[in-house]
């Protein structure tokens, strides 16, 4: 039992015996919403988000994937995209009923193949955040050299909140640092770096995790209820990009979150955690 206001401490096994780590509002019993965030990012990233869901009757689980926050570190760096895929069915496989699914960019590829790959549906349904299968160069190339750039650190807080307002200059620059340190860990040097392995950026550039021809397919194939949730300012998802998925996949809903980039959830939550949740409301409208 977990109280709405306070999560809970979750782990799960991976089939490679690493364990994610998570947290967990409200009550197991209710349906489950698994967020599972983007590449770089930790469960951190989806603010209010699964309080709010949990406060409206949901059993939201917000995971660190592989690599990535509290979460285990691959010893082999094994963080090809069908690593991905096992971890997460895994943590779908421990719920009692079928999970909705809420991924963000690299969470998000997660949610689509899973789902369009399988045989049998895996989950009530999907938001997608920011991704498709097709997606801007520019923009991913942006967020690639950012991640690089940074490799040895910061000094203090104040340089890494100055690194990120200029790569997020739409984003209101913080009152504090608290933010940043969900999302930075102190190394044996005394510099702060970023809480995930920068093996997986080497694991990114020598496979194609955004296999095109593989995501359409996936994509095509989707029956299950569907939310694509795009920035209004995403330099990943452009809107002539969010109408062709929605040709792809005509039973979706879509909806553009001002103010928002690709990091939708950090940029405008409140307008983020609406969304998702009228959506979900709205699969226990359209079952009754």
């Amino acid at each position: 039992m977990s109280p709405t206001n306070t999560p809970t401490l979750v782990e799960f096994a991976t089939p490679d015996a690493l364990t994610l780590r998570g947290d967990a509002w409200g009550e197991s019993d209710n349906q489950p919403v698994l967020l599972l965030h983007g590449g770089g990012q930790t469960r951190n990233a989806w603010g209010d988000t699964a309080r709010v869901l949990a406060e409206n009757g949901y059993y939201a689980v917000v995971i660190d994937l592989r690599g990535h926050g509290q979460s285990d570190w691959s010893k082999n760096g094994d963080y090809d995209v069908e690593q991905f895929l096992a971890d997460v069915r895994a943590v779908i496989n421990t719920f009692k009923q079928k999970p909705i699914l809420v991924g963000a960019s690299l969470g998000g590829i997660i949610s689509l193949l899973l789902e369009g790959e399988s045989p049998e549906p895996l989950a009530k349904a999907i938001v997608l955040v920011d991704v498709a299968p097709q997606i801007q160069e520019s923009g991913v190339n942006r967020i690639r050299a950012f991640m690089e750039s940074h490799l040895q650190g910061f000094a203090n807080f104040e340089e890494a909140t100055k690194a990120v307002s200029e790569y997020l200059p739409h984003r209101r620059r913080p009152d504090d640092f608290s933010g940043l340190e969900k999302n930075l860990r102190q190394s044996d040097d005394g510099r702060l770096i970023w809480h995930w392995d920068p093996a997986m950026l080497r694991n990114f550039k020598t496979k194609d995790v955004g296999n095109i021809e593989r995501l359409t397919r996936a994509a095509s194939a989707l029956t299950t209820p569907l939310l694509f949730v795009r920035g209004a300012l995403s330099d990943i998802v452009s809107p002539k990009i969010m109408h062709e998925f929605l040709a792809l996949v005509p039973h979706a809903q879509a909806v553009e979150i001002a103010g928002a980039g690709h990091t939708v959830p950090g940029d405008s939550n409140e307008l983020f955690t609406d969304a998702v949740l009228k959506f979900v409301e709205s699969l226990n409208s359209a079952q009754t």
